[in-house]
């Protein structure tokens, strides 16, 4: 299981359209667990961006292909971040010479 913030910005397109922005967000979290993934936190944020969600997916690749769809819809542009959990983390530090 792949972890990953996903940072978003609405585009030009995305904010002339704002009035159907929920049920996108909602379309998007279906696509993305029809793909096996999990949107475990979604929130719309104030400051540089305008939306930040917590996912889950079984792969890099299908959190990629995920995000390749949905950037491709001209809505939003996304910022990801691959998230690691405080015990992976643990581990890896063990691992240190």
């Amino acid at each position: 299981m792949t972890r990953a913030i996903i940072l978003m910005k609405l585009t030009e397109q995305g904010i002339k359209d704002i009035k159907n922005a929920p049920r996108r967000i909602e379309e998007g979290i279906k696509g993305f667990e029809a793909m096996g993934g999990k949107v475990t936190d979604f929130y719309s944020v104030m400051g540089e961006y305008d939306y930040v969600a917590i996912t889950e997916a079984p792969s890099d690749e299908v959190a990629m292909t995920f995000l390749l769809a949905l950037g491709s819809l001209g809505n939003i542009r996304t910022t990801t971040l691959k998230a690691f959990t405080r015990e992976e983390f643990a581990q890896m530090v063990k691992k240190l010479p």
